[in-house]
């Protein structure tokens, strides 16, 4: 079925798993834990990729030490390996948190007050900081080596490779093609002129005058330099991924460019709330986040052991994390237009039939102020748009959690009533607490990406290519991490 089908008749619903269920795992609880610092921190989307994929890393090269076959993705390797005797869920328990620990607190330094989130955890299961038997050796040696491993693997965690700037700074020199565009919406009476310079290039947005009018930039335009987990370079996919058709002729352009005006004038409160559960932008998880939360639940459902999400979530996190570099190697190769910019370039003058703002439903108006539906303070993320983030991170998560349970998802997900972001106080989106299942996490991957289209976030190839690679960079993560996990890896 093509993906802009599968909109039809489809309700969703949101989960804030902001803590497991007391059956969960101890993999299971710090991501959770890890997940928290996420929402309260202001990492990027890739960089929470990164974040997350060290964390399990941590966690997963401790357990490595309690299994038969396991080593960990370090010099530390089987090193620690303990006799069949200590192989216990309390030692393995106590490794993890102790690994889980080291890595977060180094990854989130300024992170939630006191590492109220990390703290907790630990507290829960009585694990004191000063605490030196083998299993806590075993978790801070383990974090401690992958910390080391990751120094200098250009993600510019510390800052020091463009002094001053800031932790995850650019260090490139990025500079965007076209000047910022200024803020705009179809109930503003009147709005600054178009100032697009190169209409096929991304733009920088102005944020609302009420939140302090800021001046997007770009990302990480470097995060191509991240050293991956299993790609051969971020650019391994560049011959058989093609261009973005809003780049061809000038009848590709305007096509695509209708596509999302018919999504826009499409908007119904169903299309909304799927606009509105998947947005996951600043203040949440983000997209390799928000798969964190599905595989807790999984976790759950099938009653997993340590030994399993130990596995799982160390290769569902690393496949996301090379998703982010692959995806943003794209980016940064084709600096994508958005459509608000392509929609407001080619439209302008004319009017146009869509969503008319919030409060407003389907209306003719002016090309130039057209706006997509997107939750949060800026119109559009900030960053260019080819390949889509969410399809690509999702794809990948997807095709990790597939190998691992079975295509086979269907838990049910509780959405509040009047969660929705966008039309807060105007139009409650839902309208009653509603629930849905997607059947496969292959469904809940395809309509992660459909989101962003229905928003008018991305044009339909941003989607459809990054789901592709997504599912490519998903089966060579978890080839990668099964070597580590059947000590195969050289």
């Amino acid at each position: 079925m093509p993906l802009y089908m599968i909109v039809k008749a489809m309700t969703c619903a949101v989960v804030v798993l902001f803590a497991t269920a007391a059956a969960a795992s101890i993999v299971a609880e710090w991501n959770a834990a890890a997940l928290a610092e996420v929402r309260a921190g202001t990492l990027g989307p890739p960089m929470v990729a990164r974040a997350l994929a060290i964390a399990h890393t941590c966690m997963y090269d401790a357990w490595a030490q309690y299994d038969a076959l396991a080593i960990a993705t370090t010099v530390l390797r089987g090193s620690l390996r303990q006799p069949q005797g200590e192989r216990t869920d309390i030692n393995k328990e106590k490794a993890i948190s102790f690994a889980a620990y080291r890595c977060l607190v180094n990854l989130f330094p300024g992170g939630a007050p006191d590492f109220i989130n990390l703290t907790a955890v630990m507290n829960k299961h009585g694990y004191s900081l000063t605490d030196t038997t083998m299993p806590a050796n075993i978790g801070n040696t383990a974090a401690q080596a992958v910390i080391d491993a990751r120094i200098g693997d250009g993600s510019n965690q510390y800052g020091d490779l463009n002094p001053g700037a800031g932790p995850y700074a650019d260090y490139t020199n990025y500079k965007p093609r076209n000047d910022p565009m200024a803020f705009c919406t179809p109930l503003m009476s009147q709005c600054a002129p178009l100032n697009i310079t190169v209409q096929k290039r991304w733009q920088p947005l102005i944020g609302p005058p009420d939140r302090g009018s800021v001046t997007q930039k770009f990302v990480g335009p470097y995060w191509e330099n991240v050293t991956s987990f299993a790609l051969t370079s971020a650019d391994q996919f560049d011959h058989t991924t093609p261009q973005p058709e809003i780049v061809g002729g000038s009848q590709d352009y305007e096509q695509n460019v209708d596509e999302v005006l018919q999504f826009s004038a499409g908007l119904n409160a169903k299309t909304k709330l799927n606009v509105e559960y998947w947005a996951d932008g600043p203040a949440s998880e983000f997209p390799a986040g928000h798969w964190g939360l599905f595989a807790q639940l999984v976790s759950q459902r099938d009653a997993n052991s340590i030994d399993k999400d130990a596995k799982m979530f160390f290769t569902m996190h690393n496949a996301s994390f090379d998703a982010g570099i692959v995806g943003w190697h794209f980016k940064h190769k084709y600096d994508g237009v958005r459509p608000i910019t392509a929609i407001r370039y080619l439209k302008q003058g004319q009017l146009v039939l869509a969503w008319g703002g919030p409060g407003h439903g389907t209306e003719s108006i002016p090309g130039e102020k057209w706006m997509p539906y997107n939750p949060g303070s800026n119109l559009t993320p900030a960053f260019p748009g080819y390949i889509s983030g969410h399809s690509v991170f999702s794809s990948a998560s997807a095709t990790v959690l597939r190998l691992f349970a079975g295509d086979n998802f269907g838990i049910p997900i509780v959405i509040p009533a009047d969660f929705g972001r966008v039309e807060k106080g105007i139009v409650p989106i839902p309208a009653v607490e509603t629930t849905i299942s997607f059947p496969t996490f292959s469904e809940a991957a395809r309509q992660a990406g459909l989101s962003r289209i229905q928003g008018g976030i991305h044009f339909m190839d941003d989607i459809t290519v990054g789901y592709d690679l997504g599912v490519l960079i998903g089966e060579q993560a978890y080839a990668k991490a099964q070597t580590y996990i059947l000590g195969t890896a050289q």
